[in-house]
């Protein structure tokens, strides 16, 4: 099993950055690998970034060049930094980690979420 909390959502304006923390525990050595998703309001859950065990990244095309994911392995704790926010970005940001469980192969597992409002 593993447990994720999301923390850092906050009201910024276009332009502004943020940064995101994801905190993990639980069966940490059974991750295969994170990601940062994201849902507006009405709309589905799209990937924004996602970051391997080895460390190898990959975002989507609209935070492209504007995001950075990346993790603290000593701290159990995965970060989204958001730079040059516009209020396209506005969502509900989630953390996510892929890991092995006996008896299902692998699950997904979920944070609660943390909003982020960018104002104009």
């Amino acid at each position: 099993q593993v447990q994720l909390v999301e923390s850092g959502g906050a009201l910024v304006q276009a332009g502004g950055s943020l940064r995101l923390s994801c905190s993990i525990s639980g069966d940490i050595a059974s991750i295969n690998d994170l990601a940062w998703y994201r849902q507006p309001p009405g709309e589905q859950r799209e990937l924004v970034a996602h970051i391997s065990m080895t460390d190898r990244t990959m975002y989507t095309d609209p935070v492209k060049g504007r995001f950075v994911i990346s993790r603290d392995a000593a701290k159990n704790k995965l970060f989204l930094q958001m730079n040059n926010l516009k209020p396209e970005d506005t969502a509900d940001y989630y953390c996510m980690a892929r890991a092995f469980v006996p008896g299902t192969v692998w699950e997904e597992f979920w944070g609660q979420g943390t909003q982020v409002t960018v104002s104009s």
